[in-house]
């Protein structure tokens, strides 16, 4: 048994996304569970994931109030791209804007089981496709800091999703490649102004596949907070999800910094 606060899961890719569950300092394999029995359970501590200061209320993904309102981590930009002063020396904590923002993001299209754009850092690519559970993506533009990647995700939000459907994406998806291909060469053509400097319609398509033992037909999303324990056989895991045969979901991202036993 493995007992500490849980953070997002690490996933990495060759021919298969491989996780990681992160719980304190160890990175546990969790691959390998599918098909078999796990159990995570809530200990009652709960500690904020910038400072570790213990709290009894989280405000966004794991903060503390005063990590919220202040810390880099929890800034506006990190939803909205397209607000980021990085590249100006600017934001809540300059250097580490300059060492996240003010550098090389990427603007894609992935299949969720829709097509959705996007936007991270290159280096987090295709790690960020992952924690979306994206069956496909590719990436449609480059740009030298994140506010211009995101002023072009703003133009094709117009004509593409920007969020998740999570029910939708835990479901048994094919990669639509054409569907991808053509939803690019919309992108293409919306960009077809001073934004299109950054555009590219040459990438190649990537597909995503996930440690699936089986999709059940139904399924509900599950609290830490509501309820302290969640066991059973472990049936897929795919974005930040770990889903249960009998369809319960733990959105794992959504409780970092709850403390939690691991069997």
């Amino acid at each position: 048994m493995v007992e500490g606060p849980l953070r997002k899961m690490l996933a990495g890719m060759d021919d298969r996304v491989h996780y990681a569950l992160t719980v304190g300092q160890a990175h546990l394999p969790i691959d390998d569970r599918v098909g078999g029995r796990l159990t995570i359970r809530a200990t009652g501590l709960m500690t904020c994931v910038a400072c570790g200061r213990s709290v009894k209320k989280f405000f966004g993904q794991g903060f503390c109030f005063p990590c919220f309102r202040d810390a880099p981590e929890a800034a506006e930009c990190i939803v909205r791209p397209e607000l980021c002063r990085a590249h100006l020396g600017e934001g809540r904590d300059p250097e580490w804007e300059r060492r996240h923002h003010d550098q090389e993001h990427v603007v894609y299209l992935a299949h969720t089981g829709g097509i959705k754009v996007g936007v991270t850092r290159s280096t987090q690519v295709p790690v960020r496709w992952i924690d979306q559970g994206a069956v496909a993506a590719v990436i449609i533009a480059r740009t030298p800091y994140r506010q211009l990647a995101g002023l072009i995700e703003v133009e094709l939000k117009k004509r593409f999703a920007d969020k998740t459907n999570w029910r939708a994406m835990l479901r048994p998806v094919e990669p639509d490649m054409d569907a991808l291909l053509h939803a690019r060469s919309e992108a293409m053509t919306a960009l077809a102004h001073e934004l299109g400097a950054y555009a590219l319609s040459g990438e190649e398509t990537v597909s995503i596949h996930y440690p699936v033992d089986h999709f059940p037909p139904k399924v509900a999303s599950v609290s830490l907070e509501k309820g302290p324990a969640i066991e059973g056989t472990l049936a897929a895991i795919k974005g930040q999800y770990l889903v249960w045969a009998d369809g319960r979901v733990l959105n794992v991202r959504n409780h970092a910094g709850y403390h939690v036993e691991v069997e």
